[in-house]
């Protein structure tokens, strides 16, 4: 296995992208981090990538920030260079902002940063060894990149609360019942079945994939009344689209759309 803290593979229109630190349980550190960002924006400036699946090497997807470099962070009186908190902000500042559809296929342990993480995705499958938590409450430390803020709108304000103060680590299928989960597959389905819905995606117009990304997003955070209006402006500007003109006439001839992204 390669000795990169990152592993970036494409298959067919789908980046996989891979935290390659099993022996640290994939753990959040300042290499992993800038790697990460790296493959991302290789993703997003990819035009023959339609979908982004992160992913993890061995027994964890991510057990959260390596605290042994955070605690060195904190040792340093004055610093130069990006601290681990800064690195890791950046990095989900840039994962919040991306407009290709993201999926986390969670492959065991998924915790705290790991966690974080995860929520970034617009949804997740999950193996069925995954256990799934927040953890900082363990070690007296505060989320810091939405543990607090956006799992209460993942899975309820009740059940969020009992996990970031409980610090236990639930089940996969929990987390499905949850409604954070999507779909809990076996270890040796969990590509397979991830890969099959990232073809499904990429047959879709990337435009439109675009746009309703964008649109559920800005949405979630208006008034009804306004979303509405924003979404059926979306619609009017969109009737101009190379892709919705593709789109009808595949319909019209019967045949199967080919979607350029414009």
């Amino acid at each position: 296995m390669s000795n990169q803290p990152i592993i970036y593979e494409k298959r067919n229109q789908t980046a996989w992208i891979y935290l390659n630190r099993p022996d640290e349980m994939n753990a959040i550190g300042k290499a992993l981090l800038l790697a990460l960002k790296e493959a991302i924006v290789q993703a997003e400036n990819d035009d023959d990538v339609r979908v982004i699946v992160l992913s993890g090497k061995g027994k964890a997807f991510c057990a959260g920030a390596n605290l042994k470099e955070l605690l060195e962070d904190l040792e340093v009186k004055y610093q130069k260079e990006p601290g681990l908190l800064d690195l890791s902000e950046e990095l989900f500042r840039k994962l919040e902002k991306l407009s290709k559809p993201l999926i986390a296929a969670l492959n065991g342990i998924t915790l705290a940063g790991g966690l974080e993480l995860a929520m970034t995705a617009d949804f997740v499958i999950a193996s069925e060894k995954a256990k799934i938590g927040d953890a900082h409450a363990n070690f007296g430390v505060l989320p810091g990149a939405g543990g607090a803020v956006k799992l209460p709108r993942k899975i309820g304000v009740n059940r969020a609360k009992y996990l970031l103060f409980t610090g236990e680590f639930i089940s996969a299928a929990e987390m499905k019942e949850y409604g954070f989960v999507q779909e809990v597959v076996s270890p040796e389905e969990l590509e397979i079945t991830v890969q099959a819905i990232a073809d499904k995606i990429s047959e879709k117009s990337p435009l439109v994939l675009r746009k309703m990304k964008q649109l559920v997003t800005d949405g979630l955070e208006q008034p009804v009344e306004i979303a509405l209006k924003q979404e059926l402006l979306s619609l009017k500007a969109h009737t101009k689209s190379y892709d919705m003109a593709e789109g009808l006439a595949a319909f019209t001839e019967k045949r199967k759309p080919v979607f350029e992204g414009y």
